[in-house]
């Protein structure tokens, strides 16, 4: 699974590397047109230490016999960190250590310009990287004294470190400074755009996930002018439209449910009518002709309990309902003899739920598990409060579901391929009405199969 990476830092990481290819088309550009020297540009920060070192040197040479002058530089040499040793102009040792300069250090510093010419201020020489061991080597033209001779005699102090980050090589402080300049005015001029165009798709995103279950009653605040206004302006206008058809078609399909009842009901009464009469040898044809009418019925009242429990308000009015008592009510109206319930509840555990829409979710929760596995052991009904909420679990000992029907049968009209039989009867709204109803109190509802076998529906509120 590929990690995630935030637009924030998307964002910035954009901005570092357009940073980077930006300073890299200016520095060829500088070496191009200017002939600008990158490596001088490097050590310029460190450059007024090491001239003030080289000067300093340079004095105490004047005022130290020759003989001593190893012992002096290894004296700085200690002090700074560093191993220094002090050639001619022709790279010829000196003073300082004595092991033989390294071929690429001697190329180099045989290419310095001014080292034969008289200038008044001594050059700074980058003189690479030699291997094995490993050094950086630095360089500062000074003067040698040499008693006796009327001109003055020029040299180098070679400066040679094994650490990249040793003043005489690269100090890092100017960067370092640079850089977290470069981050602090980045995320002054970033970071408002960054937060609000984040902020404003953070509002979309939650807008779209409450869209996709069902409630499109959410609006967005339209305050950006960009594209992201349009966006939000537009979700406003689609949501509004789906209410819209989503309110018509529930209204459509109560509606047809209720002019259904009429019909179906004589119907029945026509059927208890010619069931007195007709012969005894066509009475299994109205029997059957009676189940099928009474299917009918029982798929209108469910469509009717859909469509009354879907064109609520989308936050009913809530009021503190005791679970155990609501329970008791549902045991009392649904258990039957054949099947063993097992209850658990506290007395003092309180929901805010309607108690009308809460009782209806339990009751259907409680037919089902009736229906699907009431043969199969006990049902186990059970609330607990935690994390700032409470869970009624209503648990059976059946079959379960297969995993791809867990979420679907929430759904209207939907039905499990194991329930499709005409002997499990129902047609598919029960579990959506319990969806429905819950959610109209705040909660949620979702269900697992349990282990070796069984289902169990948890129905979350929050505690009153």
């Amino acid at each position: 699974m590929k990690p995630r990476v935030t637009l924030t830092t998307k964002v910035f990481l954009l901005a570092f590397i357009n940073f980077l290819l930006l300073s890299a088309v200016f520095l060829v550009f500088m070496r191009v047109q200017y002939r600008f020297d990158i490596q001088w540009f490097i050590l310029s920060p460190a450059r007024d230490r090491i001239l003030s070192v080289g000067r300093q040197l340079a004095l105490e040479l004047r005022e130290t016999d020759p003989a001593n002058w190893n012992e002096l530089l290894d004296r700085y040499s200690r002090l700074h960190n560093v191993e220094l040793r002090l050639v001619d102009e022709e790279g010829t040792h000196v003073a300082g250590a004595k092991d033989p300069l390294p071929a690429q250090v001697l190329e180099r510093f045989g290419q310095q310009e001014g080292m034969r010419r008289g200038r008044r201020r001594p050059p700074l020489m980058s003189l690479g990287t030699t291997y094995e061991p490993t050094r950086y080597w630095v360089g500062v033209r000074i003067p040698i004294p040499a008693p006796g001779e009327q001109d003055r005699k020029y040299g180098a102090l070679l400066a040679a470190s094994s650490s990249w980050m040793s003043p005489f090589v690269f100090d890092p402080k100017p960067y370092l400074a640079i850089g977290s300049a470069f981050l602090l005015v980045s995320i002054i001029c970033w970071l408002p755009f960054v937060r609000g165009l984040t902020k404003s798709i953070s509002h979309i995103s939650r807008a779209t996930a409450q869209m996709a279950e069902g409630h499109f009653e959410v609006q967005l605040p339209v305050k950006r002018r960009d594209e992201i206004g349009k966006l939000s302006a537009s979700i406003n206008r689609m949501a509004s439209r789906l209410a819209g058809f989503v309110t018509g078609q529930k209204r459509f399909l109560g509606d047809t449910a209720h002019e259904l009842c009429s019909p179906i009901a004589r119907m029945q009464v026509a059927l208890g009518i010619l069931e007195r009469n007709v012969p005894a040898d066509q009475q299994e044809l109205v029997a059957d002709l009676k189940d099928d009418v009474q299917h009918m019925s029982a798929l209108v009242n469910d469509v009717l309990s859909f469509s009354k429990a879907s064109m609520r308000p989308a936050k009913a009015n809530l009021s503190a309902v005791s679970v155990a008592e609501t329970v008791g009510r549902v045991l009392d109206r649904e258990a039957i003899e054949e099947v063993q319930f097992t209850s658990a509840i506290d007395e003092r555990l309180h929901v805010l739920a309607d108690p009308d829409l809460l009782f209806r979710a339990l009751c259907n929760v409680v037919r089902n598990s009736i229906r699907y596995a009431g043969s199969a052991g006990p049902i186990e009904i059970s609330a607990r409060a935690q994390d700032g909420s409470v869970t009624i679990r209503v648990a059976d000992s059946g079959p379960g579901l297969a995993e791809k029907d867990l979420d679907a049968v929430f759904e209207p009209f939907y039905r499990p391929e194991s329930a499709r039989a005409r002997e499990t009867g129902g047609v598919g709204l029960g579990l959506a009405i319990v969806k429905t109803c819950i959610e109209s109190c705040g909660g949620t509802v979702q269900c697992r199969n349990r282990k070796p076998h069984g289902l169990e529906v948890d129905l979350t509120l929050k505690p009153a």
